[in-house]
C-alpha cells in the first residue's frame, strides 16, 4: 500500500501526530540532511506498524517535507487499525 507523508524534521521527539487532510503527519528529531530524517522516519513507520524497516520504502519526495511512502506486508484494514484513517 501507499500512503502520502508530510514530515516535520528538527522535532523535540520522534512521534505521528495524525492525519493532515490525506498525508500522515510525523515529526522526527533527525535533522533533514543527508537522509537522516528520512531514515527516522521509516524506523518511526515501522515501529508503528510493526513491520520491518525494509518493508517501507519512500517512493517519491527524498527531499521535501510532502512524501509517498509504499509499505509491503500490510494490508490497508490493519493500517488503518494501527494508524487510523485520513479525515473524508
Amino acid at each position: 500500500m501507499q500512503i502520502d507523508i508530510k514530515v516535520v524534521p528538527g522535532a523535540s521527539k520522534d512521534q505521528i501526530s495524525g492525519w493532515l487532510g490525506s498525508a500522515l503527519k510525523l515529526r522526527v528529531r533527525a535533522a533533514a540532511e543527508k537522509g537522516k530524517a528520512n531514515r527516522a522516519v521509516i524506523a518511526l513507520l515501522a515501529e508503528a506498524l510493526d513491520v520491518a524497516p525494509a518493508a517501507i520504502r519512500i517512493e517519491r519526495g527524498h527531499t521535501r517535507a510532502l512524501k509517498r511512502v509504499a509499505i509491503d506486508d500490510i494490508d490497508p484494514g490493519e493500517f488503518a487499525r494501527r494508524l487510523g484513517s485520513p479525515a473524508p
